[in-house]
């Protein structure tokens, strides 16, 4: 087999942050209740607190679907087989990625997908170093957005998209269902999906995931605020808000705020923007799915095997596009 060399530059497919970020920013807080995109959490100093995030012991999702990867790794190979074309969305430091890697040798190619351009180029480089016979084809995009499959070198078996995690969570229900539904038209026919759905659980799991004592995802969700002002030209003070991790029972689903201590203006590209004390940014949501609730949202797939840890916390599930699809 021939070595393919590549130079490791994301191409950009979709437009730098700039200015959709002030647009995004300035709609969401200028809404009832004020929102920001979760996506802007993803900056280059964003990906890294989540990197470290997924370490916290509180943090259960990381290490239980990598804890089932490790057990099904052979079986979640087979299932995406021979030949294919690995798409893997949100892509990150690619952490789990090695061990589909290490089992699929005929793999078509790569194409790691994420918003962070630095850390997709970081990660990319670090699995082209470990599989140098393998195409490696990194974009940038924001997977939410349009955006299209790449066209593998070599005319692959099938596309298999892999979205480990729990991302999914962050879509509400109608957003992941024509998220998915959409998914499966870009797949195309024998399409795959690997992906991480997180599992209904008590609050008392819940809320520590996600409001750790060491202060992480604080740090993290703050991080949003800090990129709004050096990106948006914004002057937001830090001290004037507190980070809150909520679960709302009613939509199944933690929610993360950014909580304002006191009644103060805040200034974002020239506007201003009104905090009441106790008024709340809502920058995050992570929905949580039963094996029921989730397959009529993916109905666009035949499920074909949910794989489950022990204490029913997390799931890894390997879908099919349907013929219809």
């Amino acid at each position: 087999m021939s070595v393919i060399h590549r130079t490791l530059e994301p191409v950009t497919v979709s437009p730098r942050l700039a200015d959709p970020l002030i647009r995004e920013a300035l709609d969401g807080l200028r809404a009832t209740p004020k929102t920001l995109p979760c996506k802007l959490l993803y900056d280059d100093a964003g990906s890294k607190l989540f990197d470290e995030i997924c370490d916290l012991p509180e943090y259960y999702p990381t290490r239980t679907e990598l804890d089932i990867t490790e057990q099904y790794a052979d079986q979640l190979a087979r299932f995406v087989g021979d030949h294919a074309h690995l798409i893997e969305l949100g892509s990150g430091s690619s952490t789990k990625t090695p061990l589909l890697l290490d089992r699929l040798p005929t793999l078509s190619s790569y194409t790691p997908i994420d918003i962070s351009e630095n850390h997709l180029a970081d990660a990319a480089r670090r699995i082209q170093h470990r599989y140098p016979q393998l195409y490696v084809d990194p974009v940038v995009a924001d997977y939410c957005d349009d955006w299209s499959i790449p066209e593998s070198p070599k005319p692959p078996a099938r596309r298999v998209a892999y979205f480990p995690g729990s991302t999914i969570g962050n879509f509400d229900p109608d957003h992941a269902r024509a998220f998915l539904d959409d998914l499966a038209h870009k797949l195309g026919p024998d399409g795959r999906l690997v992906i991480g759905v997180d599992l209904k659980k008590s609050p008392d799991v819940l809320i520590p995931a996600y409001d750790d004592a060491q202060g992480t995802t604080a740090a993290f969700n703050f991080n949003l605020l800090v990129r709004l002002n050096r990106e948006a030209d914004a002057d937001f003070d830090l001290d004037a808000f507190t980070h809150e991790a909520r679960w709302n029972e009613t939509l199944g689903r933690i929610e993360m705020h950014l909580v304002s201590r006191r009644d103060h203006v805040v200034r974002v590209a020239g506007q201003k923007i009104h905090f009441r004390r106790g008024e709340t940014i809502h920058t995050e949501s992570s929905h949580k799915h039963t094996l029921e609730g989730f397959a009529e949202l993916a109905s666009a797939f035949e499920i074909h095997e949910v794989l489950t840890d022990d204490a029913g916390l997390f799931s890894v599930q390997c879908l099919s596009v349907r013929e219809s699809a």
